[in-house]
């Protein structure tokens, strides 16, 4: 075990005590890809996931320039006002050209990470989605365990971050800007049948007359998508976060949804659903990450790669042909 690693019980102890030291390190080990992290991190998820579950998870959403960080920090300081714990947790993508991180730390946040109530960590995504939404959500199992009764998943909302946070939250918000531009907004529309409800933000000033035109607009354009599951219309609010104006119907407003789907058993069910998705989103992910370890692929993906590049062969073709030479590897190794 490296020198810096605590033992399984140390970090159990640590996270069921709010130990927020402990805590960050066994956070660290989950991000980690390093196999015996990986282990020590799974023996840790394993022994606290009784403790977890108690929260309630909101996942929150919006192009770069719509205020997040804003409206989090005055969203999220309604929670610790009520002396309640909070922690965020942001997706944060890395740029595929540095790799640096885009988003920034939780210097984004300056009030908030400072309140003894909340705890803020920001997940450097790299280059695979997945991994970081699964690590964010065993994230989320481990600020649970540690006593955190309000989890915020905040999102970048450039691409398909989105579904993974919904698939991770009890609510999904999405934040809008009035007199944006369907190019700013592109994502929007797929994004607004998922969403829970809608918020418009910076609504003050010259712009309330613009938020109050785009309410409307907002609240037509979601008459036309199905009814919902849940039997929920999501709503369509405003706010300007940098005057906390808003912000209290915004919370007032997600309390009656989970008072809604607790009382028509949606709550539960979502949840079920949710751990189903993962279940298969982590097979998809042992798959390929078993199928691009094994020798005869690493012998031979470059060659197929090449053949494709050159259109010597069908990409779907070039996919059945590894994926048969996966299979014959594993069973020549077994016989």
């Amino acid at each position: 075990m490296p020198r810096s690693r605590l033992s399984v019980q140390t970090y159990i102890d640590g996270i069921l005590t709010g130990n927020r030291v402990i805590l960050s390190q066994a956070i660290t080990l989950i991000e980690s890809n390093l196999m015996s992290d990986n282990i020590l991190a799974q023996e840790v998820l394993q022994s606290i996931m009784p403790h977890t579950g108690k929260s309630i998870r909101i996942g929150i959403t919006g192009v770069p320039g719509v205020g997040k960080s804003t409206f989090i920090e005055s969203f999220g300081t309604l929670f610790t006002k009520e002396n309640k714990k909070i922690a965020v947790l942001a997706i944060d993508p890395t740029s595929q050209i540095s790799g640096g991180s885009i988003m920034g730390d939780k210097t984004r946040m300056e009030n908030l990470s400072i309140n003894k109530n909340a705890y803020i960590r920001p997940t450097p995504a790299g280059s695979s989605l997945g991994g970081v939404a699964r690590k964010t959500r065993e994230t989320m199992f481990l600020c649970e365990a540690a006593g955190f009764e309000v989890i915020l998943v905040e999102t970048v909302g450039v691409g398909q971050s989105e579904i993974a946070v919904k698939q991770m939250t009890d609510f999904f918000l999405l934040l809008m800007l009035a007199g944006a531009g369907d190019e700013l907004q592109g994502v929007k529309r797929g994004i607004m049948e998922v969403a829970d409800a809608l918020v418009i933000t910076k609504s003050d000033g010259e712009n309330q007359k613009n938020a109050n035109r785009a309410k409307i607009e907002y609240e037509n354009a979601l008459h036309l998508f199905p009814s919902k599951e849940n039997k929920w219309f999501p709503p369509v609010l405003t706010c300007a976060a940098l005057q906390n104006q808003g912000m209290e119907n915004i919370l007032t407003m997600i309390e009656k949804y989970i008072i809604h789907t607790k009382n028509n058993d949606f709550f539960i069910t979502q949840r079920e659903k949710q751990n189903l998705y993962w279940l298969h989103q982590n097979i998809k992910d042992v798959f390929e990450e078993k199928f691009y370890q094994n020798q005869h692929i690493k012998n031979s993906i470059e060659e197929y790669e090449n053949k494709v590049k050159n259109g010597n062969i069908l990409p779907w073709q070039a996919a059945k042909l590894l994926w048969n030479m996966y299979e014959n590897g594993l069973e020549n190794k077994g016989s």
